[in-house]
């Protein structure tokens, strides 16, 4: 099938993501989307009134975040766009690019925002009260670490998932090794000719704000923090779990940072467009639950959706970009799908770039949108893994209009 909404060539962006306790480690995560989506819609030319309906996603609650989509939309002068926020961990880029095509699908708004923000960074400490406890004594949460430790549903970390799902498959340890190399390969791709593809969304050099947005605080020439593995290096890191083949390595680092993309109708997206010529479609979304424990399989039933709601199969794809917290997801995938490995997730992924959850899978589907249009266009996919064992897929189409 083919949605009505479309997404304007160029009308999204995304910060760098900087390293948890990095750069971004005190400002708070919507006030820093509001602040960035200001700046960027002027950039554009985009009049924030021409807003009509707006979703923010994040996965770790800030100060306030009760007020959420219209707190957001009111302080970048969207003050006609109301909305959910919605939080759906790693899946969350997905499901509020759906919200917002399935609002422009129903006539219900004609312009869309769709913004995501997280910060893992000094998340917040939550005191739950217990009056007929004994001596009154609540329990307490760390929201970030607490629950990156420990799915309440079976008590497993979302390391254990991709132990699980490595030892179901016979994944080794320097199979995930060799595959960390080459996605590393790739985000360098990215960084060439001083971070061409990467200024093709986002806005380089970045000026980090103080935490109070009325100066600059530092700047940025690209993602804070990512890793730069060599073979030798890796080799020498053992397993996490003891009898495990997951190490440090071979998995993602918690981020912070945030990314939008514009949604809208056929005719309003060639308006905003920052090239008339180019259409960005969507055709197909995936939501799938796998079995308890093996989050990272959850991806592969999701993009099979995806494709079947689109008409298309792994074949018809020019280009794939996965959520990869475990560089395991990546090798089950195309195990399974048949999809190529090697080929995957050029120019970067969350693998390497890090994982502030909610804006993840956004800046994967803007770095997809701009990998076609590179390659002259055609289909891509999208899919991610998130917590609860469960993953969100998107099918898009970057054509002439």
């Amino acid at each position: 099938m083919s949605y009505k909404a479309e997404i304007p060539y160029g009308a999204y962006w995304s910060t760098p993501f900087a390293r948890w306790q990095g750069s971004f480690a005190n400002l708070h995560s919507v006030r820093f989307a509001a602040h960035v989506a200001r700046e960027e819609l002027g950039r554009r030319a985009i009049d924030p009134a021409l807003f009509d309906y707006g979703v923010l996603g994040f996965s770790v609650p800030q100060q306030h975040a009760f007020y959420g989509l219209p707190w957001l939309t009111g302080m970048i002068g969207a003050t006609r766009a109301g909305g959910p926020t919605m939080m759906q961990a790693c899946a969350t880029g997905v499901r509020t690019l759906l919200a917002a095509a399935q609002e422009i699908e129903s006539d219900m708004a004609s312009v869309a925002l769709a913004i995501n923000c997280d910060r893992t960074s000094n998340g917040p400490h939550l005191y739950y009260p217990n009056p007929r406890a004994p001596g009154g004594t609540g329990s307490a949460e760390n929201w970030v670490m607490d629950n990156f430790g420990c799915d309440p549903l079976g008590g497993h970390s979302m390391l254990a998932t991709a132990e699980n799902v490595a030892s179901k498959h016979n994944v080794t340890t320097a199979q995930q090794h060799e595959l960390v190399l080459r996605r590393e390969q790739q985000y360098g791709d990215a960084l060439r000719d001083d971070s061409a593809f990467l200024r093709r969304f986002m806005t380089l050099p970045f000026a980090v704000p103080s935490a109070d947005f009325r100066k600059t605080a530092a700047t940025l020439d690209g993602d804070e923090g990512t890793s730069r593995s060599t073979a030798e290096g890796l080799a020498k890191l053992r397993p996490v779990i003891d009898g495990g083949s997951v190490t440090f390595g071979a998995q993602t680092h918690p981020a912070d940072g945030n990314a939008a993309i514009v949604v809208t109708t056929p005719d309003k997206a060639r308006e905003l467009s920052a090239d008339p010529k180019i259409a960005v479609r969507l055709h197909g979304f995936g939501l799938a639950r796998t079995e308890l424990a093996y989050m990272p399989e959850a991806m592969i039933p999701a993009a099979r959706r995806a494709l079947d709601q689109a008409g298309r199969s792994i074949a018809d794809l020019a280009a794939i970009k996965t959520h990869n917290p475990f560089a395991v997801n990546d090798i089950v995938f195309a195990r399974e799908t048949g999809a190529d490995l090697a080929l995957m997730n050029n120019y970067g992924c969350s693998l390497v770039w890090g994982h502030p959850q909610a804006p993840m899978g956004t800046r994967a589907i803007i770095e997809l949108i701009e990998e076609l249009a590179l390659r002259g266009g055609g289909f891509g996919l999208f899919t991610g893994c998130a917590a609860g064992d469960t993953a969100m897929a998107v099918v898009i189409e970057v054509c002439d209009a």
